[in-house]
């Protein structure tokens, strides 16, 4: 294997990153990972388990789920949410490995990248989603994937559960970040005040509609949409909503011209 391809590889990419052998010994690192921990890493003796956990034996056997054992069940790539000690302190991080063959199918190692997790904690924390379990670390996983995509997003539990904190944390990981994060409140909404509100209104498209305006979509303005509770949508709105959701489209009430979300 010509480390000096792989080392070049591993510098390329802009989150931090290693490259680690079967026996989860260090072989090229990026100045990024470096500068994620407060420990000297000796590329050829450093483990990836000493450098982010501080353990003398890989998570499999100190408790935790290691993605490298199910790249090697499945053959494929793994992701997994761990508590890392930072040079941040402790820190959640998403862990993405990736099993890396040569032309022959031979493995030669694997590929690890790093996303740290800025809206969760282990510690209390002003402002971050807190928790430390199995399921908690689940879905800090399925939020960093599902941010990471230009996709909807349905979340789904009882009320007081955190799904607002959630969408935000959603949004605040996404490339949209820049742009507003906007809340619609489904409750209590009739139907002709929805669409008004959701797809805003040209100048007479109704009585005491005298001018323009603008709807929450297109407030957002590329950024986020929050729908509050929209299970409680108006049924005869659902097949406008759904057509928001599946094509990114809409028309503001009283306009003949479709606009893109």
């Amino acid at each position: 294997m010509n480390i000096s391809i792989v080392q070049a590889m591993i510098d390329a990419i802009d989150k931090p990153a290693i490259f680690i052998n079967q026996s989860y010994i260090i072989e090229a690192v990026n100045k990024s990972y470096r500068d994620t921990y407060p420990v000297d890493i000796k590329i050829g003796y450093s483990t990836c388990f000493q450098v982010s956990h501080r353990n003398s034996k890989p998570c499999d056997k100190c408790g935790e789920h290691c993605p490298m054992q199910e790249c090697k069940d499945t053959k494929r790539a793994a992701s997994v949410v761990h508590i890392h000690t930072t040079n941040e302190g402790q820190s959640y991080c998403d862990i993405l490995m990736r099993p890396i063959y040569d032309n022959t199918g031979a493995l030669l190692g694997y590929l690890e990248i790093l996303d740290k997790l800025a809206f969760a904690s282990n510690l209390p924390s002003p402002g971050k989603m807190i928790g430390e379990s199995d399921a908690f670390k689940r879905m800090l996983n399925k939020i960093n994937r599902a941010a990471n995509s230009d996709i909807s997003v349905l979340l789904w539990g009882e009320t007081g559960t955190g799904k607002e904190l959630v969408s935000q944390a959603l949004h605040a990981t996404s490339p949209r970040a820049q742009y507003p994060f906007v809340v619609i409140e489904c409750t209590g909404l009739s139907d002709n005040l929805f669409e008004s509100e959701l797809f805003g209104y040209e100048k007479g498209a109704f009585t005491g509609a005298t001018s323009n305006k603008k709807g929450l979509v297109e407030t957002a303005e590329g950024g986020t949409l929050f729908f509050d509770e929209i299970g409680d949508v108006p049924l005869s709105m659902q097949v406008k909503l759904l057509r928001l959701l599946e094509t990114q489209t809409y028309r503001p009430v009283g306009s003949v011209k479709v606009k893109k979300r």
